[in-house]
This record gives C-alpha cells, structure tokens and sequence, in this order.
C-alpha cells in the first residue's frame, strides 16, 4: 500500500455542517482526514450522517458550513471544478441501480471516458480493462438490469474506475448481496487499495469495519464521535453503546475470554488466525508442530497443465485465489478454488495444521502473500516456506 509522503491528506472536512432544506442538521462541525492509500470504514447507526457524509467528498452535496479539501484545494462547486473533483473522486451509491442507466453494460462503463472526450480506440480499451479489472470480461453487450445484484455492483464499479479516480467512496458496498458476493467486492476493493487507490466506505457491518479498515471512523448524531484503528473504537464498549452498534463476534469473544484471564490482555487479535494462535498458546502449544509450505503462483505466469500436475504431485489440499485475474485464471483453467476471501489467512491456518496450500494472484498481491507470511513467522516463531511457482 503506497502512503502519501508529502503528509497532505487526500481528503480533509474542516468543521463541515449541513442540514437539508426543511430538515434537521445532518452534519455538525464534522472535521478528519484521510492519508493516501489508506482504507477507512465510517461506521454508525441509520441517521448518523454517513451517506451525507460521503456524499460532500466529492461535491454531490456542498457543506452549508465549513470546507471540503482534496490534496489541500478546497473544493470548488462551478461545473468545470466539480468535474475535475469527480475526476479524482469516484463515487459508488448503495443501489447500483440509481447509478446504472444505459442500455448495455459497454454504454454505462464508456458514459464517463464519452464524456472527457476521449477518442473510440481509447474508451474501448478502458472499458474492456476496467470490466476486466471487476471479473465482467464478455459482459458488454448485456443490459445491466438483466444482472444479479453483485453483477449490476461491479458494473457500477467499472464505470467509477473507468474515470481512473485517486479516491474511492463507497456507501454500504456489501448491502443487497449474499455473502459471497460481499466477499467478492471486499476482495475487489483490496484489490485496487493494493494498487494505491484510497477508499472511504460506510457499512453496518462492524465485523467487516474491523477485519478490513485500516481506521475507523464511529458517527452518532452528524458527529464524529471517534476516529483511530478498529481496536480503539470496538473495544470501547460506552462508545459502542453510545453509538448502539455491536462488538464485532470475533473481538468480543476475546475480550471475554481476556476478562477470565484465559488469554493474556494485550493487542486485540486481528482474524480468526490470530485469535486461534493466542488461544493455542495460553493451552501451552502443540508439541511436533512442522507447518507445511505454502505455494505462490504468478497468475499471469503459471501454465494450467502445470499448476494441475503441481496439485496432484504435491499434495496441495487448498487452493486460494486472490484478486480478479487470479480467479478468472482459476476459473479458465478449471482448477476448483477453496478460497476467494481471507485467502492469506486461511493458507496459514491450513499450514498450521500440516496441510500445504496454493496461492494464485498477480501484481502487487505476489509481495503482499510474502510480507504476510514472513510477518506471521516473526510473531509466532515458526517458518512457513513460501515457494514461487512459474517464476
């Protein structure tokens, strides 16, 4: 993840208010910043001021008090500024189908690109990589309201990312889609976060808050009542009352399991990974442990036959896919996927027990499987080989 430098936020609200007309104050004096890179989730009940929120970063709204800054500008709020704003800034609704109007997927991704003026050869390349870019490769002559609901999100995505914006803002990016959906678009949004893109999300959903974000921002009454890492905000428990949100499952079993001193209280466990290793320690460990090897494959790299033959040769139990061209190979190449989200995580904890397993992803995302690995083999004490595949 690529952090801004300079230390000028990408996104700054100096004391922002705003009520709608005939309507209460939706915002009051609401003042934070975000850094570049970074992946913040705005949590809070129905009424706290999130959507409205959202909706000032990038000039839909416009604050009756106070200023919105991108990169240290204020916001300008003539046509010629907003589009520049809209430019850097991509916005994402909760209904994809408020955002979604053209007759065929193509029409929806190119509109904006259209709208720059940019030539045909142009704005067919962008649309065929930003469909690519959200796993809908083939879809463009469909009509949008013939999708499922994940499928109409990640057009909805596509024509946001086609714009090739610095910052993304998403509200509820998860609601209306079953799990494995949800999973998906996490999984997308990790995605394009590695690639530098800052994302500003909002969600009810405290688990995911405190499993993706890297900070949180907690809303009650058009205010911003905390802004700091997920374990400062979901272990004040009068905060979370205040804001009437729950613990997320997976904290709050470790804070009981802390309050009876079966784990020793210190950094809060960040997944199931984690939370599994303190508790197997607090037993007193398991004696013989050889973790396995995890193998790492270049999704652009690997042939099928051969990654087919390592599967079998090898005994690899587990396959992940991370990111959208490491799935679409899978899926190409026939090669069953055991995980789509998690994936890092869940390949450790299957070392853990003995069982080796196979990444497939690209990019960025290579780097990011080896930092993981090599920072859980500080913290734990044990080695897990990390083996290239295709290189």
């Amino acid at each position: 993840m690529n952090h801004d430098d300079s230390g000028i936020p990408v996104i700054e609200f100096r004391s922002v208010s705003y009520a709608y007309p005939n309507g209460p104050v939706s915002l009051k004096n609401i003042s934070f910043s975000l850094k570049k890179g970074s992946r913040v989730a705005l949590v809070g009940p129905n009424g706290a001021g999130k959507t409205t929120l959202l909706l000032m970063c990038n000039g839909i709204l416009r604050p009756k008090e106070g200023s919105v800054l991108l990169s240290g500008r204020a916001v300008s709020y003539d046509g010629r500024s907003l589009r520049e704003v809209r430019k850097k800034v991509g916005f994402v609704f909760q209904n994809s189908d408020n955002q979604l109007f053209a007759p065929t997927v193509y029409q929806d991704v190119a509109f904006g690109p259209l709208n720059l003026g940019l030539p045909e050869d142009r704005i067919r390349e962008i649309v065929t990589r930003t469909l690519y870019a959200v796993g809908l490769a083939g879809y463009e002559k469909r009509p949008p309201h013939h999708l499922s609901g994940g499928e109409k999100k990640r057009v909805a995505i596509a024509g946001v990312l086609a714009m090739e914006p610095d910052i993304l803002v998403f509200d509820e990016p998860t609601s209306s889609l079953d799990p494995a959906g949800g999973a998906e678009i996490m999984d997308l949004l990790d995605e394009l976060n590695e690639q530098g893109t800052t994302i500003l999300l909002s969600t009810h959903d405290v688990d995911l808050a405190y499993h993706w974000a890297d900070e949180v921002i907690l809303m009650g009454g058009g205010e911003i009542l905390h802004q700091g890492t997920p374990e400062s905000v979901f272990t004040d428990q009068g905060m979370m009352r205040a804001a009437r949100l729950t613990i997320p499952p997976l904290l709050e079993l470790y804070m009981e399991l802390s309050a009876r001193e079966i784990l020793p209280g210190g950094k809060p466990p960040a997944g199931v990974l984690d939370l599994t290793q303190a508790i197997e320690a607090a037993a007193g460990g398991r004696t013989g442990i050889h973790p396995a090897a995890i193998f790492l494959c270049d999704a652009d790299l690997c042939p099928g036959e051969h990654l087919r033959v390592l599967i079998e040769e090898q005994g690899i139990g587990h396959v992940g896919a991370m990111g959208t061209r490491a799935k679409m190979r899978a899926e190409e190449e026939g090669i069953p996927v055991d995980f789509t989200y998690g994936v890092i995580d869940k390949s450790l904890l299957k070392a853990m027990l003995g069982e080796k397993a196979l990444i497939i992803t690209a990019g960025g995302m290579l780097a990011r499987v080896r930092e993981r690995v090599a920072k859980f083999a500080e913290e734990s004490g044990f080695t897990i080989p990390v083996i290239p595949v295709g290189e």
